[in-house]
């Protein structure tokens, strides 16, 4: 092997002596090691570098070509069988004494393989695959509503405004008893296979059987499916109107949400919105270029927002752009031990510029970039291909070993065990982790991001009672029930303050102790005392998500028992009032 290394090197050589750079060969090496050997992205990686390194008329003497002789050379290994797997398929393909099919094979080979790396690198079998992305993605091809099943019944809660149930006459309320002539009411039918049931392609039709309040009989109503758009903001409104602090709540970052967020943020300003606070709480993350926009609508010209760097220690470094649209707007960012990847890079970016005040807990601590590698039967692999840190040089990931992705996931446990949610005393930082904001103040890696207000998880009010009524799912059927009493005048409001009207009309707390007695709960006076504001709370916020078409209703009634919600509010009307004194 060192002869061939010897002769590729020497060919290489001559190869530039003749006047073609070290640019061709590398390209050319870099073009066959990609068509033998897909998926080694570190390769693809620094042929763009080089790519960009020739753009810029840079000398090819920067360029190592010692490197790409060995690259060569082991391309020629690779190529000569040195390679034990594909020795393995080889044997498997040639000589096996049964005739096999290789692909099914592959489908538990590959996920074996990619399970001894680090935890987010993965294989999505071409089945799921769509599945997997369509949320990312930003459409789906269904039918238009949003439904519940928990009581084994299919209860639609909205109905997409001109989406094509809205056209064919569905409407909230209404409860789905068959697809396609299939009875899917108390069948114990997986949600998911519901759903699977009403989606199809755009153009099909499917026959449902809805049953209504006001009818005995069966309506039967045929919907021509389309393509149905997924929101990533679920809502956008004014939390406090006299302090003119906005909330937008964003669940996840698809293709579309760097342009929901402009929408939203137009039309809280149309209010007079002067802070917002963006909710990224139990947001797992999505596409990093949203975040990286999003971050630039909120930073001044020149700051960093983020960087990766993969293992050749090749770094790509993200700076806003100063033309962002809302430099100008106090902003506090809500997360939570859920909130993941693109979302850390976003509170990352806020915290580490001291543009604005992250509350709530310790981040989920997803640090690693992964590249989606296709195969032509539609499946993929997403492989871990580099890490991210944020401006001031912090890993966001948490510690983990190759191998061991139990452990891993078990981590949120282990941080609910060690009282983590209960009180910041219990969160241990490495002081070699020690890094400093744009403005001085110490911040610390090793996993996550931690918020500069932590805010406990809060259990007060649950106690037996309350786990009596949302345990048995009376709570939940409860505002079911008084959705389809006030059928009529939840599809009036308009407005929170229409719902507020709605829900204060009588004791919907008294309304509700009565619906648990005859539902076999049992009143005990000091617990329901102990327990009704967060019982009223969530009455409100169930009822309210079923009255209008985004989540507003659900987060402005749930307000008075979030905590971090009222710390933000608190935070950002300190700060409005020091903007307003310096004016």
């Amino acid at each position: 092997m060192a002869k061939e290394k010897s002769m590729v090197k020497e060919v290489a050589k001559r190869i530039k002596s003749i006047g073609l750079s070290v640019f061709t060969v590398a390209i050319v090496a870099c073009a066959v090691w990609l068509g033998v050997s897909i998926g080694r992205v570190g390769e693809h990686r620094r042929m763009l570098v080089l790519m960009e390194q020739q753009r810029k008329n840079s000398s090819a003497n920067e360029i190592d070509i010692k490197e790409y002789a060995r690259e060569i050379a082991a391309l020629e290994s690779y190529m000569a069988g040195d390679d034990k797997m594909m020795q393995t398929i080889a044997a498997l393909r040639n000589y096996y004494v049964d005739t096999i099919k290789l692909e099914d094979i592959y489908e538990k080979a590959i996920p074996a393989l990619l399970s001894e790396l680090d935890p987010h690198s993965e294989y999505i079998p071409a089945k799921v695959f769509s599945e997997v992305n369509e949320s990312l993605e930003g459409e789906f091809d269904g039918i238009g509503i949003v439904f519940n099943a928990s009581t084994d019944t299919i209860t639609v809660l909205s109905v997409i405004p001109k989406g094509p149930s809205s056209e064919a006459g569905v409407r909230p309320g209404d409860r789905i008893v068959k697809i396609d002539g299939r009875v899917v009411a108390g069948k114990k039918i997986p949600q998911d296979s519901m759903v699977r049931l009403m989606r199809g392609k755009r153009g099909t039709h499917v026959k449902l059987g809805v049953k209504r309040a006001s009818l005995d009989e069966l309506v039967n109503i045929e919907v021509t499916r389309a393509p149905i758009e997924i929101h990533s903001i679920e809502t956008a409104f004014m939390l406090d109107s006299d302090a003119k602090i906005g909330f937008v709540r964003l669940s996840q970052f698809s293709r579309t949400s760097h342009k929901e967020m402009l929408a939203a943020v137009a039309k809280l300003r149309n209010e007079g919105m002067r802070a917002l606070i963006l909710d990224l709480r139990g947001n797992g993350g999505g596409f990093l270029d949203q975040a990286i926009l999003i971050a630039n609508e909120f930073l001044p010209g020149d700051r960093l927002i983020v960087y990766t760097e993969d293992r050749f220690g090749e770094q790509i470094r993200e700076y806003s752009r100063g033309n962002g649209s809302s430099t100008d707007l106090e902003i506090a960012v809500l997360v939570d031990e859920t909130s993941a990847s693109s979302s850390e890079i976003l509170a990352g970016a806020i915290q580490d510029n001291d543009r604005g005040i992250v509350l709530g807990r310790r981040t989920f601590g997803k640090g690693l970039v992964q590249s989606q590698i296709p195969f032509t039967d539609g499946s993929a692999i997403r492989l871990t291909v580099a890490r991210y840190y944020t401006p001031s040089g912090r890993s966001i990931q948490r510690p983990y070993t190759n191998g061991d992705e139990m452990s891993y996931h078990m981590d949120i446990i282990d941080r609910y065990n060690r009282k983590e949610f209960f009180t910041a005393d219990s969160i241990h930082f490495d002081e070699n982790q020690k890094f400093k904001t744009l403005g001085g103040r110490t911040v610390y890696g090793g996993g996550g991001i931690m918020p500069d207000i932590f805010i406990p998880l809060d259990t007060l009010g649950t106690n037996n009672y309350y786990r009596k009524v949302w345990d048995s799912n009376v709570l939940y059927r409860y505002t079911m029930e008084f959705s389809d009493r006030n059928r009529a005048k939840m599809d009036a409001v308009r407005t929170l303050s229409e719902l507020d009207a709605l829900l204060s009309e009588g004791d919907l707390l008294a309304d509700f102790v009565a619906y648990a007695e005859r539902n076999g709960v049992t009143t005990d006076e000091v617990e329901l005392g102990e327990a009704k504001d967060v019982i009223l709370a969530q009455l409100r916020a169930y009822i309210g998500r079923n009255a209008l078409h985004d989540e507003a209703g659900f987060y402005y009634n749930i307000y008075p028992i979030d905590n971090t919600m009222q710390r933000a509010v608190k935070e950002l009307r300190d700060k409005i009032r020091k903007t307003s004194k310096r004016r």
